[in-house]
């Protein structure tokens, strides 16, 4: 029952924003970012605390707008996945200024498979479906199940509305591995905490535990990384510039082959969150060990 209830409210504000139009829903993210964070302050204390490590010499008032900034973001996000049911190829193609999108094909085509990373900033959804759409490739994004089954049905049917393909996350990496051995381009967010158990790598200073599949699938696979983060532009349109995760110089470990490669990755985020902290979800507990 709470599933169909979070669900038939998920609905409801699909309708608002198709009712309202982007543009207009667009400007209503303030609004409900307001109330998330001081009325309903859902992870409003971890995301304080996440930024107070990552920007200790900034004043609280600063980590709290930044905070907010946030939670703005999210919402802005939120707003525009809700209306991607509404959108035509063409209005996806150009929701996302790609202007090195040829380096995606120029690696395709060295017949090799291909690791697209991005993370939780800006619109990630929006990226995976534009840039794919804009080079006419296919792409094998590798999700998370979402808890409630119907909220995830429905987002796997809009990711997939396009030409990419879903792969879900709980499955046996075997199926990653076998989509990148067959030459195809996997796509996957690789920001959030790793497991307990996981490499740590540096991340703002401080040790932070991450996930090693993709630094494990590239090495396996000798398929190229590339990472584009989504970057929200004043006029709520995106640019994303590709940039590829050398695998040149790694050390003769192989474990240590990965945690360098791992590092590369974190790092190339690292510098976008530094320029543009508000637009990464910063909700999560990334230094919980």
């Amino acid at each position: 029952m709470k599933n169909k209830t979070e669900y038939l409210l998920f609905l409801l504000l699909g309708l608002v924003v198709k009712t309202l139009g982007l543009k207009f829903s667009r400007r209503l993210s303030f609004i409900l970012a307001f109330i998330f964070f001081y009325f309903i302050p859902i992870r409003k204390k971890t995301a304080v605390e996440n930024l107070s490590i990552a920007f200790n010499n900034l004043s609280q008032k600063k980590i709290k707008k930044i905070a907010f900034g946030s939670y703005k973001s999210f919402v802005t996000a939120l707003i525009e996945i809700l209306y991607m049911p509404n959108m035509s190829r063409n209005d996806i193609e150009k929701a996302v200024v790609c202007p090195n999108k040829e380096l995606i094909k120029q690696k395709y085509d060295e017949n090799k498979g291909l690791i697209l990373l991005s993370a939780h900033f800006g619109n990630w959804e929006y990226v995976a479906a534009s840039v794919s759409a804009q080079v006419k490739i296919p792409f094998y994004v590798i999700v998370k199940s979402q808890r409630n089954p119907y909220v995830n049905d429905w987002l796997n049917k809009a990711r997939t509305m396009w030409i990419n393909k879903v792969v879900p996350l709980g499955i046996s990496i075997r199926q990653i591995y076998s989509e990148l051995k067959e030459k195809n381009i996997v796509a996957m967010v690789a920001d959030q905490r790793g497991p307990i158990e996981g490499i740590r790598v540096n991340f703002f200073g401080r040790k932070a535990s991450v996930y090693s599949g993709p630094a494990i699938l590239a090495l396996k696979t000798d398929s190229p990384i590339i990472y584009g983060v989504t970057v929200r532009q004043p006029d709520n349109s995106y640019v994303t510039e590709l940039h590829e995760i050398s695998k040149e110089n790694l050390p003769d470990d192989y474990n240590e082959k990965i945690i360098e490669l791992s590092q590369r990755h974190t790092s190339f985020l690292e510098k976008y969150i530094r320029e543009y902290p508000e637009q990464w979800l910063w909700m999560h507990k990334r230094w919980k060990y």
